[in-house]
């Protein structure tokens, strides 16, 4: 069946910006991360061969692909955050994480798998080659960013437990410290936070688990050491700080799902023709911008996941 929502590629310019970027090729090396080994070329750039890491900024590593917009800086991406465990004010996510302790670090995969097993970080940066992968985030209050995230596939992961046959949804888990993340000392929502996702969307290729960004080690305010990226989703379904996988045959508790079910969906697809109940999802702001811009269908990743919804009222289905 050939779908309506062409895909449109991450435009050059719409990549955000880093000033200081000393480290990225440091931390290829020790990751094993895979410099342009993006998955599929229409979701995200090739990138060029760059010069020393201490070059010059035009000298440095840059992203090219068909499109070019003007974005965000790093400095926005890693202080512009949602992450309710640390604080609601998004400008004081940062600080209020800066001694979050992401080291050591496992992450648990269990449920209904035939190789049930707890990872270390470590581990899993030795098992998965780190590809980078330029991605558009929009969050369900209409901003969005461009980030270039280093991960691996949630597919390679998954195929190393072998999920069984009964195996239909993936719920996600992230760290309960409340002596850490003040914010977890909020009765008004039920910690941990969980996230989940049909295990058909966990094994697309676009749904990645995000170990950096821009080259570097996951920032603790952008939800290190590991996260969730599912880029057609709202931003909330990118769950930070993940210690458990669980795979079972009931779909997921979800915390904003939870919390008010009739403005988070489970699903959470970026849909420009369902508005949340207060506000519209027609046009989003860029970071960094300071005009909208009109919000792409499953935010420009259709070709990629339209198939997964074939037969679903997405308007029922939000």
């Amino acid at each position: 069946m050939t779908h309506p929502y062409k895909s449109i590629p991450v435009r050059s310019s719409e990549i955000t910006p880093k000033e200081v970027y000393l480290s990225r090729r440091d931390f290829m090396k020790a990751a094993g991360v895979i410099a342009g080994s993006v998955a599929l070329a229409a979701c995200a750039p090739e990138i060029a061969d760059g010069g020393d890491a201490a070059a010059p900024a035009s000298d440095r590593p840059t992203f090219t692909d068909e499109l070019g917009d003007m974005a965000n800086t790093y400095e926005e991406i890693t202080n512009y955050n949602n992450y309710y465990e640390f604080s609601t004010n998004k400008e004081a996510v940062a600080p209020l994480a800066k001694n979050f302790n992401a080291s050591p670090w496992t992450v648990e995969v269990y449920g209904m798998v035939k190789k049930p097993k707890i990872f270390g970080i470590e581990d899993l940066l030795k098992m998965f080659p780190q590809e980078e992968r330029i991605y558009r985030l929009r969050c369900v209050e209409a901003w969005s960013m461009v980030i270039p995230w280093n991960g691996f596939p949630l597919a390679s992961l998954l195929n190393v437990v072998e999920p069984t046959s009964d195996a239909q949804y993936v719920r996600f888990e992230t760290v309960y410290r409340p002596e850490e993340m003040k914010g977890q000392g909020s009765a008004f929502y039920p910690w941990p936070y969980q996230e989940g996702l049909r295990i058909d969307e966990a094994m697309n290729d676009l749904t990645l688990l995000a170990t950096g960004l821009y080259g570097e080690m996951m920032p603790a305010q952008n939800g290190a050491p590991i996260r969730l990226v599912v880029p057609w989703k709202y931003g909330f379904k990118s769950i930070k700080s993940i210690v458990k996988i669980e795979l079972t045959d009931q779909r997921p508790n979800t915390l904003w799902n939870t919390v008010a079910p009739n403005e988070y969906g489970f699903y959470a697809n970026v849909n420009p023709n369902v508005d949340h109940p207060r506000w519209s999802q027609a046009s989003e702001r860029r970071i960094g911008e300071l005009t909208r811009r009109e919000t792409l269908m499953f935010n420009g990743y259709g070709e990629q996941v339209a198939t997964l919804y074939d037969g679903m009222d997405l308007s029922l289905h939000y």
